[in-house]
């Protein structure tokens, strides 16, 4: 008779028992059931997402209004359901001065937001923000519950506090964009399957928020990989069931990726990704960690203690870091596809990793040790809540109605000028609209004071040929208005004769 090594693992652990090599041995292993204490949820699984909602509202307290990409959400959530499907469709702008940057990308987040927005009370720019908010501390919660599944509640508890301190996810989470619903998506995920591992069910959850994942931003669908990697590593054959779902998962995003290949977008748009030459890896760790080198060294350290020892999460939490990593590095070998925040539902799995390291270590350095990993991302976060705004078209508009006067035309000069003007003059001045002038309309000719709305680059206006027009005029520049920010320097300038 062949006698098992006695399990020793912890609650909720995967570990692959021996047995002997034949020709018809299943090499497949069954996780332990979930021990009752971590199947039953506990009130101490909201502390993570509380932390977020929180630490979300300083970030929002200061009421900056929203920036370029923000006011894009915005303004194609307000467009009637026909036009926003017809923009995907065809891959046109929502506006003139957008008919070069289709909705198509983020085409599922925009119908989402759309809903969103058309319930009563929610129609403002805050609102936008506040979905972002919750869907994450929702995906927090899940993943809490989903390590804790796994794990313990320790580790899960930890596992969702780390990410909810850390700088990038608290930026992308205070964003009027996509990384919310993709966080929340990746939770479902990852608890569908925990709940696959230890009970045979789940498959239905991680096929849908699998789906869901890809649709809220492509890249998140390297983690969708990474989550059937890890299952097929720990349940070999039996985990055919988990790739086929996960395969099923991934052709909506597959359809989304051919809508923009056949529309005609197809990379346009993408100027803004980075090559970084090998580096990806070293880039990412780096924007999770805020580009502070203590939490930098903390967290690897700790990821690597986890995936060597971290009970229940070693082979799903290497899988989350490491699959979409060397996805996204073959990637790199046909076009540039670096920017940080596209990253972000991968290097989840690093907070979690990390976490999983912490309660790996004697008892008595544990707490000491999650407390120095949660203070420094902390530290590491605190600029967020003093940071400039990152664009300043409200105050653009707000300079507007105290200086100009009603028939002089407002003329943006460029795109990011054009979103932001026509986006808080519809919100904030909407006594200026009869004079706004957006392109590719040019400034007119004929007014004796014409008032002009730029972007500065490396401190220099944007070259348009709106100079020129008014200079044949007879028209020369007299006073500017400079605006800094984070993101975007804009400039007002009056012309007159």
């Amino acid at each position: 008779m062949l006698r098992l090594p006695t399990d020793t693992s912890t609650p909720g652990e995967v570990r692959l028992p021996f047995v002997p090599v034949s020709a018809t041995a299943d090499r497949t292993a069954e996780a332990p059931a979930p021990h009752a204490a971590t199947r039953r949820w506990s009130p101490v699984e909201l502390v993570p997402p509380a932390v977020l909602v929180l630490l979300c509202a300083v970030l929002l307290a200061p009421g900056h209004g929203l920036w370029f990409d923000e006011a894009f959400s915005a303004e194609v959530a307000r467009r009637p359901l026909a036009d926003i499907l017809r923009a995907i469709t065809t891959g046109e702008g929502v506006t003139s001065y957008l008919a070069d940057v289709p909705p198509s990308y983020n085409a599922p987040y925009y119908l989402v937001a759309h809903l969103w927005v058309s319930l009563p009370g929610l129609g403002g720019d805050t609102s936008l923000r506040v979905l972002s908010v919750l869907a994450t501390a929702g995906g927090l919660a899940l993943v809490t519950r989903a390590v804790t599944r796994l794990a313990g509640r320790a580790s899960g508890v930890l596992a969702g506090l780390v990410p909810a301190t850390a700088p990038l996810l608290l930026e992308q989470a205070a964003e009027a964009r996509s990384y919310g619903l993709a966080v929340l998506a990746t939770g479902g995920a990852l608890l569908g399957l925990a709940r696959w591992l230890q009970d045979g069910r789940g498959l239905l959850l991680l096929g849908l928020a699998g789906a869901a994942m890809g649709l809220m931003h492509w890249y998140a669908v390297t983690v969708l990989a990474a989550f059937v990697v890890a299952a097929l590593l720990l349940r070999g054959r039996a985990a055919v069931r988990v790739a086929v779902v996960g395969a099923l998962a991934a052709l909506p995003v597959g359809g989304l990726i051919g809508v923009n290949l056949l529309n005609g977008t197809g990379a346009r748009n993408a100027e803004h990704l980075r090559d970084t030459g090998g580096t990806l890896a070293d880039l990412a760790v780096e924007a999770w960690a805020g580009g502070r080198t203590p939490l930098l060294y903390l967290t690897v350290g700790l990821a690597v203690v986890g995936a060597l020892r971290g009970a229940g999460m070693r082979v799903v939490g290497v899988c989350w870091v490491l699959v979409p990593l060397l996805l996204l590095l073959a990637a790199e070998t046909v076009r540039p596809v670096y920017l940080p925040r596209y990253l972000l539902a991968g290097l989840l799995g690093l907070g979690v990793l990390a976490a999983a390291g912490v309660t790996a270590l004697p008892r008595g350095a544990r707490t000491p040790v999650a407390a120095a990993l949660v203070g420094l991302s902390l530290v590491a976060s605190a600029p967020l809540a003093v940071r400039e705004p990152r664009e300043r078209s409200d105050d653009v508009v707000a300079l507007l109605l105290e200086e100009q006067r009603p028939g002089e035309p407002v003329v943006a000069a460029d795109q990011r000028a054009a979103m932001g003007l026509d986006h808080f003059v519809r919100t904030e001045g909407p006594r200026l609209r009869p004079d706004v002038v957006l392109p590719p309309d040019d400034a007119p000719a004929d007014a004796d004071r014409v008032w002009l709305v730029r972007r500065l680059v490396d401190g220099e206006p944007v070259p348009t040929d709106d100079d020129a027009v008014l200079e044949g005029a007879g028209l020369s520049l007299t006073r500017t208005w400079d605006l800094p920010a984070v993101k975007t320097d804009l400039v007002v300038q009056l012309w007159t004769r």
